[in-house]
């Protein structure tokens, strides 16, 4: 059976098909994980060309709502966007959490950190800039791949003065309960504040690659200072599936008496 499009509309033909198809997906016509329609069937109840079908499928997947699973077929996204914490979630290190875990538990979903590497290395010249040191100083460098629900949605690489990090586990694969804070408040460090700058923009390759994003799909481009004790002791940059994410900030209303 054919359905209807409008050939006098100017928006493109594919973009109706991909209209119909979120439709479906929003309204729960399509189910978390269920399969789409294929190519194949597209072509026939549209009456139009695969490069036309293909061409509505990847709207969705660009859009986030769509995976591409290949020799298999297109399916719903299961993984809703995760809720990031704008405030509080660095709170809770002295339970024991990371600010990721915080987020996670508040969303009640699996996930698993993938440690990439640890040890020493060289800032680049804004994190340098950042941190006050030179790009030519050795800080201690964590790179994470965090994933969610088996997806991996975020990238992030911390930046540590290596005077910050010496005679504690922050320099290990393991830094221990609560993460590289509570290492630095476990050392004398007070916390005054966290400096966020986000940022969306095409990811690189390596990005692309890292995250398994689809093509065309931005990611955000966070970087946080954390500022202890009059002085910057880490800066975190971090790499975000941007449809992976809603980032939840409590703002107050007025400014304190």
């Amino acid at each position: 059976m054919t359905e209807r499009i409008d050939p006098a509309s100017d928006r493109a033909v594919y973009r109706q098909i991909a209209d119909h198809l979120r439709q479906g997906i929003l309204s729960g016509a399509y189910e978390p994980g269920q399969q789409l329609p294929s190519e194949s069937q597209l072509m026939t109840r549209y009456d139009v060309s695969r490069v036309t079908a293909r061409r509505a499928l990847s709207v969705l997947v660009t859009d986030g709502l769509v995976l591409a699973e290949h020799g298999r077929g297109w399916f719903v996204r299961r993984t809703p966007p995760v809720r990031r914490l704008g405030s509080d979630r660095f709170a809770r290190r002295r339970e024991g959490k990371a600010a990721f875990t915080v987020d996670m538990e508040a969303n009640e979903r699996d996930f698993k950190v993938d440690v990439l590497y640890v040890g020493p290395g060289n800032p680049p010249r804004e994190v340098a800039a950042r941190l006050g040191c030179k790009e030519t100083d050795k800080v201690v460098i964590r790179r994470r791949l965090y994933i969610v629900d088996s997806q991996p949605i975020e990238y992030a690489t911390s930046y540590i003065p290596t005077d910050v990090a010496e005679d504690t586990p922050i320099g290990e694969l393991n830094p221990g309960p609560g993460g590289i804070y509570a290492r630095m408040e476990d050392k004398g460090y007070v916390f005054e504040r966290y400096d966020e700058d986000v940022t969306a923009r095409t990811p690189t390759e390596e990005e692309s690659r890292l995250l398994q994003l689809p093509v065309g799909l931005p990611v955000l481009h966070l970087v946080r200072t954390a500022v202890a004790s009059g002085r910057a002791v880490e800066v975190c940059d971090t790499i975000m599936n941007s449809a992976a994410f809603v980032l939840h900030y409590e703002l107050p209303a007025s400014l304190p008496q």
